[in-house]
């Protein structure tokens, strides 16, 4: 029986989740897998079934992708929740595209507790395999897990929160809009889409995050701001990087010997309520250097820029060392 959630971290129940996952499955099935799951989430061209498609597509699936989308998506949650207002849980979520539900497990991650959940996904063997591995876990069992076609027709009840996390790669243009036009129309307060921290994946972030602020929506994170992206298409893309902790099975399917690895992604958080986004968002790695650190900003108004931070300026010299891509800046300050 799965941990529950009160007894692990979630990162570790679904660890424990995942940890008979292949068994029975053979090793050159589960690689052959894995290898077509990489072309379709890396390609660009849209598919117009399902990608996962059997018992042995989904098993490959939960062990090679879930971990990092789960902590894709607690970066993008939790950016989320920084910048809503104090106290602020969604009473309801719905994952679009959410198949073995990664977002599910970030959602609970991020707030804690119990409140309605859908999961929405055309491949009945990814709900399936997602309905048993939240089986023993108490806070999840009561998910409910709806086949769904994810397109044009698609029907979403209204939620607080929509998420929909590495799905508008799979879709035609025309079908990624009407995903986002459904999304912005069902969520009451909060929708957070992700995607892979790709020149490609950005571009469909940024595509949504113009169609939801047209909306009524305001970003919430990772933009200081919900004007134009201040980045000249086709010179940089923005996006940020998640660690994940690899199992030993993870490294199995991986073939991978590191225990860890590091996911790219890129994201918007976008609210219907007055949310407070970071003054300037750190928008890539800081460069240390002796007595100064280099940090790259986003800033509030609407520009990009470099900010250096020296021993002088005395206690926000240590949180510049501390600073992490992603994280906003400068660092809140308690009382």
């Amino acid at each position: 029986m799965n941990p529950p959630i009160s007894q692990a971290s979630p990162a570790e129940a679904l660890r424990a989740a995942l940890g008979g996952l292949l068994a029975g499955l053979p090793p050159k099935q589960a690689a052959q897998a894995v290898e077509r799951l990489i072309a379709s989430y890396r390609g660009r061209t849209p598919t117009d079934a399902p990608i996962l498609r059997d018992r042995a597509d989904v098993a490959a699936y939960a062990a090679y992708r879930m971990p990092a989308t789960f902590e894709a998506v607690r970066s993008a949650l939790g950016a989320l929740a920084d910048a809503a207002p104090e106290g602020w849980v969604p009473g309801s979520h719905v994952d679009v595209g959410g198949g073995t539900g990664a977002a599910v497990w970030a959602a609970s991650a991020t707030w804690g507790g119990e409140r309605p959940v859908t999961v929405l996904d055309w491949a009945e063997p990814a709900l399936a395999l997602g309905r048993e591995l939240a089986a023993g876990v108490p806070e999840l069992k009561a998910v409910q897990w709806q086949r769904s076609r994810i397109g044009a027709a698609l029907s979403i009840e209204s939620t607080d929160l929509v998420t929909v996390s590495y799905v508008l790669n799979e879709l035609t243009e025309a079908d990624r809009r009407s995903l986002v036009d459904a999304a912005a129309a069902a969520a009451a307060q909060a929708v957070v889409i992700i995607e892979p921290g790709t020149p490609d994946g950005y571009a469909r972030v940024i595509e949504a995050r113009d169609r939801l602020i047209a909306a009524g929506f305001r970003v919430a994170a990772p933009c200081p701001h919900s004007a134009a992206c201040p980045i000249v298409p086709g010179e940089d893309w923005c996006h940020f990087s998640a660690r994940v902790s690899r199992s030993s099975l993870h490294r199995q399917v991986k073939g991978g010997s590191l225990a860890y690895e590091d996911e790219k992604f890129s994201y918007v958080a976008a609210v219907r309520f007055d949310a407070e986004p970071a003054a300037n968002r750190v928008v890539r790695k800081p460069q240390i250097r002796k007595g100064q650190v280099l940090l790259d900003l986003c800033a509030a108004d609407e520009t990009l820029g470099r900010e250096t931070v020296t021993k002088r300026h005395g206690p926000l010299y240590k949180a510049a060392r501390d600073a992490e891509w992603g994280d906003p800046w400068p660092p809140h300050q308690e009382g």
